[in-house]
């Protein structure tokens, strides 16, 4: 077993997913069937900040390959990991246990959620922010961009608040502009799909 250190993520996550709008997970806290009956998606996170023990996380962009055969709090997910390759060797270890769920904490739940990690590739990871738009890609592998949803006052989105959701407990409303996933057999499109941001703080263990 690897040793587990001290360890902390502040920064923002996107998710953009196959679910007609908006996914039914994050209000059912997981228990809901999502649109049709599975899910596909894509995540991925800008680190603001954050470390695992003395290794500094800041600056570190991650995105990940979601494929889930049915309601997400039963389990049986495939996940792939992509880390960017400015990353050290241990930035990428220490997100690596993280993300598969081996350093407990927040996200603990990935251990018992995950059944076949898929493995971690490096490559580019980008997490770009245009006013009300995000705009990922991780090598080929995910090309994609989301943008919030208006809420009826101005300049400010539409907003799931005071939630248990793993993620973080506000969740801002969004929507896929063009996205598209290519990588382990699996080629999905999520125009137009149900997509969601979160500020996030994780810690553990």
């Amino acid at each position: 077993m690897a040793e587990i250190e001290d360890w902390k993520i502040k920064g923002e996550l996107a998710l953009n997913c196959n679910c007609d709008l908006f996914c039914p997970c994050v209000v059912s806290l997981g228990a809901a069937k999502p649109t049709h009956g599975y899910c596909q998606a894509w995540m991925a996170v800008r680190i603001d900040d954050g470390h695992w023990g003395s290794t500094s996380l800041k600056g570190v962009n991650v995105a990940a390959l979601l494929d889930i055969p049915g309601r997400m709090g039963e389990g049986g997910w495939s996940v792939g990991l992509y880390i960017d390759d400015k990353a050290s060797d241990d930035q990428a270890h220490a997100l690596e246990m993280i993300l598969s769920g081996s350093a407990k904490g927040t996200t603990g739940l990935f251990k018992l959620l995950v059944a076949n990690f898929l493995g971690t590739q490096r490559m580019p990871v980008t997490y770009e922010t245009d006013g009300t738009e995000r705009s990922v890609t991780a090598g080929r592998k995910i090309m994609a961009s989301i943008k919030q949803i208006d809420g009826a006052r101005p300049g400010e989105p539409v907003t799931v608040q005071n939630t248990t959701y793993w993620m973080g407990p506000e969740v801002i409303v969004a929507q896929g502009v063009k996205a598209k996933v290519r990588d382990f057999g699996r080629v999905w499109t999520f125009d137009d799909k149900s997509a969601e941001l979160c500020n996030i703080e994780w810690s553990g263990p």
